[in-house]
C-alpha cells in the first residue's frame, strides 16, 4: 500500500478511464482525498494515446454516404475483410470485425 505524501493515510488503487476510453490506475487517499498517478502508469497511458493516434483515416464522398478508407497495416492486424460492424458510442464508433 502507498502512504498518502499530504497526510500519511494509506491510499487506495483505484481504476479510471480517460474520455476517449484509455484505462489507467492511481491511488487516492481515504483520509485527505488527495490522488496520484505514477510515472509507470503515465509512460502506459501516453504509449496508448501514441499507439491511437498513430493512424488516419480518410473521408470520402461515396453517393448519399461517405466512404472510410483504413489504413492497410490496420486492416491487416485486425483481420479486416469484407463487411464490418459500427457501432455508435458516446463520442465515437466501434469497428467490429
Amino acid at each position: 500500500m502507498k502512504k498518502c505524501s499530504e497526510c500519511n493515510s494509506e491510499m487506495k488503487e483505484m481504476k479510471a478511464k480517460t474520455p476517449e476510453g484509455v484505462e489507467y490506475k492511481y491511488y487516492k487517499c481515504s483520509n485527505c482525498n488527495s490522488e496520484i498517478v505514477d510515472m509507470k502508469q503515465l509512460h502506459e497511458v501516453a504509449n496508448k494515446y501514441r499507439e491511437m493516434k498513430r493512424y488516419s483515416a480518410k473521408l470520402t464522398p461515396w453517393g448519399k454516404s461517405l466512404g472510410l478508407r483504413i489504413p492497410k497495416k490496420l486492416a491487416e492486424k485486425y483481420k479486416l475483410k469484407g463487411e464490418v460492424t459500427l457501432i455508435p458510442e458516446d463520442g465515437g464508433i466501434r469497428i467490429v470485425a
